[in-house]
């Protein structure tokens, strides 16, 4: 197993913008690009979903071109998005996504999305709205599991010279490491498809296609 504490740290960070659609795409982008650094694939559709509201609820309910400040920290095992603007009269209001009205809908979506976990934060002269989303992780500086983390990772043991039997107890694979082993391995596996005639750039590129489609897409548009 590659230690998990090794990990790459997920840094909190902030982008300001102004609320505006076009602002809002942007956003939504830096947040996919960062989610998906961090190894967290599996919420960034939801992730994105609830910037896109919140950003909605600015524009709709303070106005457009109101600046806000979008900030994404990991809270425990759970990713955290908080939208700050300067209006602390304009709360966001949750009703049944079911009903006839517009306005309070987009928070029944985020309410839906995170199992109940968001709120407001009044700080004098702004507010914070913030929510939080399940990940896949067992512990906060982990990675997700899934069938290819598991192939890759006793590959990559192999080749980081760790006896298989050391995998299922304490013997852990650091990722700077890992991370020449895989590399190592890599590179072995364009030779070998150099030799069996075939072109080695193709299957790179057949390779990040297979990437991007399992890890959710992941490039931007």
């Amino acid at each position: 197993m590659i230690d998990a504490g090794d990990c790459a740290e997920r840094k909190p960070w902030e982008l300001s913008a102004s609320a505006e659609p076009h602002e809002a795409v942007l956003l939504r982008k830096a947040l996919r690009l960062h989610l998906a650094l961090w190894g967290l694939p599996e919420v960034i559709e939801a992730a994105q979903m609830c910037v896109s509201e919140l950003m909605s609820n600015v524009i709709n309910h303070v106005g457009i071109g109101t600046p806000v400040t979008l900030a994404v920290s990991m809270s425990g095992t759970y990713v955290r998005i908080e939208m700050r603007d300067p209006d602390t009269r304009a709360l966001p209001i949750l009703l049944d996504a079911q009903c006839g009205m517009e306005s309070g809908r987009g928070m029944a979506l985020i309410d839906a999305f995170t199992d109940h976990r968001w709120g407001v934060i009044l700080c004098g002269d702004s507010k914070v709205v913030w929510c939080e989303l399940a990940t896949d992780l067992v512990v906060p500086d982990g990675h997700s599991d899934s069938p290819q983390m598991e192939r890759a990772e006793q590959c990559i043991s192999l080749y980081g010279s760790v006896p298989p039997a050391r995998m299922s107890g304490q013997g852990r694979l650091p990722v700077a490491q890992a991370e020449e082993a895989a590399i190592d391995l890599i590179a072995d596996l364009l030779h070998w498809l150099r030799v069996h005639g075939c072109d080695p750039d193709d299957a790179l590129d057949r390779a990040q296609m297979h990437f991007e489609a399992e890890a959710g897409a992941v490039r931007l548009e």
